[in-house]
């Protein structure tokens, strides 16, 4: 039998057609939300989303979670069910776009809060992602443990006499939430305190007060003469919450 040009040109297309796969666009929704909190998105510069495979370590889409820290009552106030969505339109969360062919095995990376350097956890997970099939709603909700805690006295190298200083900081949920006596998030649950080391020996303790301002502790602390570094911690013994900021002055 002989075929015309046109007719061998379409069956070789049917027959290339027939051995290629073609990508489906697959949409996943990504969420970090801050332990026994709310939501990490735009009010603290979001958390930063890098969807890879996990065996080629080939990235498939990165961006920022943005958005609110989500519904207060619905988040922290009200008991949850099972298949109970703590999301809402406006929540933060970044919806990646995949073209798949085939299954793969996504690792999922989340650095948070992105614009807190000295503040920011790395959080990982894996989860299978099918070509087509959307994870959408709540998606996957990746938990950041920790407080954003920044030392606003005394600044870096500063010199400072050998006399009574104030030691002043300000501390938030990892959502940027406010952390204050008698609030959602009670300060008085919390080990808020400042530490003196000279030679990375702890020479100084002491407790941190909240201020007059929302989110903001302070208190006094005198040193003799020499180099120091000055760490400020809140520690929640409950829920196991950590952070930690640190600077370093010189006393004469």
């Amino acid at each position: 039998m002989i075929f015309s040009k046109s007719i061998r040109f379409l069956l070789a297309i049917f027959l290339f057609a027939t051995f290629v796969s073609y990508a489906q666009q697959t949409s996943v929704m990504i969420r970090a939300k801050a332990k026994d909190a709310k939501f990490i998105g735009s009010s603290i510069g979001g958390a930063k989303i890098i969807v890879s495979d996990a065996q080629t370590g080939v990235i498939l889409a990165e961006g920022i979670t943005s958005g609110s820290t989500g519904n207060t009552d619905l988040i922290m106030k009200t008991a949850h069910e099972r298949g109970q969505s703590l999301s809402e339109e406006s929540t933060a969360g970044f919806l990646a776009t995949l073209d798949l062919e085939t299954p793969v095995l996504a690792q999922i990376d989340v650095y948070a809060p992105w614009n807190k350097k000295q503040a920011q956890v790395h959080t990982s997970t894996q989860t299978w992602i099918l070509p087509g099939k959307d994870i959408l709603g709540d998606g996957i909700v990746v938990e950041i443990p920790g407080f954003v805690i920044d030392i606003l006295s005394p600044q870096t190298h500063e010199r400072l006499a050998s006399e009574v200083f104030e030691v002043k900081a300000n501390i938030v949920m990892m959502c940027g939430c406010p952390v204050e006596e008698n609030g959602l998030w009670n300060a008085s649950n919390y080990q808020i305190r400042a530490v003196a080391l000279q030679d990375g020996k702890k020479v100084k303790e002491i407790d941190l007060q909240q201020t007059e301002k929302s989110s903001t502790f302070s208190g006094n602390m005198q040193l003799e003469n020499g180099l120091y570094e000055i760490q400020v911690y809140a520690f929640d013994p409950e829920t196991g919450n950590t952070g930690l900021d640190r600077t370093n002055i010189i006393i004469n």
